[in-house]
């Protein structure tokens, strides 16, 4: 056991570093980078901006004008970047080293993977924080979507994936399989648009926040008062999240039990005399939820990470989903790398921990002998 959890975790250096090496390539590579995010910002204030290119024999010189007719800059030389034209070549030579830009890719690549070593994230281009201070101020939203989240799809899926396994071809089977199939077929931010329309004031009842994972008055509220107002805010988003993710588990669950009732020890059970309940919940069970409970791991990381982004953006909660968003589109590259660099490893960490959740339940499992 401890020669696999080792080697697993040196396993995930390299998959950590492949990952990182591809996506700060791919991120560099395509265009729209901070110091294009600034020019634009810079050249898109303020009023009508007026163009004159006046030719002499040595180049072009660029004046622009404002509609006061004043001019705001003056001779530019060719620039990499687009939209540049104008500027003056020392703004745009300080905007780089401000960014880092001043360096080559690779050597700015080894300085980050450095840091990150010691988690040292650094600070954002584009917000006066520090990337660890931001991450941690929107974990609390993201971490209660994912875990409630998580926590209902279990508690609804496994037992209706065993209704349906035991009762399949019934009548229930048929029905619960419309559902099933809705909700796989719907996607979950347009529960969410719906629920928000009926229940939010949207145009018919006004039960729920519209917004926010907190009332205003917070600080104020008693304890018992704080957990109802807490839950009141998040039930919505929650739901929305659920009713998208319970289908495909609920599937998982029927199909795995459908399997194990036709093995040749549930049939020496039943022969045997054994009750069906002593059955199916002796021996059944247990081999049946392997896959499903040890992938509980993975499946909290796919909800946390990828499935509220859209849940968040809807309901007004800020948290990580909104703030990677919100970094993509600014081109806030240390939120993006940093977050991404946790991310990753957060994710491969639980994959060990989903393996050695199968070592758990099924004593059996031994991934370290299929290694030698």
């Amino acid at each position: 056991m401890t020669a696999y959890i080792i080697r697993r975790i040196l396993l995930m250096i390299p998959t950590l570093f492949a990952i990182m090496v591809i996506n700060f390539v791919v991120i560099h590579i395509a265009p729209g980078g901070p110091v294009e995010q600034i020019i634009a910002e810079i050249t898109g204030v303020g009023g009508d901006i007026v163009e004159r290119v006046t030719r002499t024999g040595t180049g072009e010189t660029i004046e622009q004008l404002d509609t006061t007719g004043v001019s705001i800059v003056l001779e530019s030389k060719a620039s990499r970047y687009r939209g540049a034209q104008g500027l003056d070549p020392d703004f745009i030579a300080e905007l780089e080293k401000r960014f880092g830009f001043d360096q080559p890719l690779h050597i700015r690549f080894v300085q980050m993977i450095k840091n990150y070593i010691f988690f040292d994230f650094g600070s954002s281009y584009f917000r006066d924080q520090q990337v660890t201070d931001l991450v941690l101020d929107k974990m609390p939203v993201s971490i209660s979507l994912g875990l409630w989240t998580t926590l209902l799809v279990y508690l609804i899926s496994i037992p209706l994936g065993v209704l349906k396994a035991t009762r399949d071809g019934s009548r229930f089977d048929a029905w619960t399989t419309v559902a099933v199939i809705m909700g796989t077929a719907i996607p979950g931010f347009l529960f969410a648009v719906l629920l928000l329309v009926v229940f939010a004031g949207g145009s018919y009842l006004d039960w729920f926040p519209l917004g926010g994972l907190t009332s205003d008055n917070w600080d104020s509220l008693s304890w018992p008062h704080r957990i109802l107002d807490y839950f009141w805010h998040i039930a919505l988003p929650v739901v929305a999240m659920v009713i998208g993710g319970f289908a495909g588990l609920a599937i998982l669950t029927k199909n795995s039990f459908l399997d194990q009732i036709s093995q040749q020890f549930v049939l020496t059970a039943r022969a045997k005399g054994l009750t069906e309940r002593r059955v199916l919940y002796g021996h059944v069970f247990r081999n049946a939820m392997l896959i499903v409970i040890a992938g509980f791991p993975s499946a909290f990381i796919s909800i946390l990470f990828t499935g509220s982004l859209l849940i968040e953006i809807i309901f007004s909660l800020d948290g990580l989903g909104l703030l990677g968003f919100e970094a993509a589109f600014e081109r806030d590259y240390p939120v993006m790398f940093a977050t991404l660099y946790f991310f990753s490893l957060l994710g491969l960490v639980m994959n060990l921990f989903g393996d050695l959740m199968y070592m758990f339940i099924d004593p059996r499992i031994d991934f370290e002998s299929r290694e030698t």
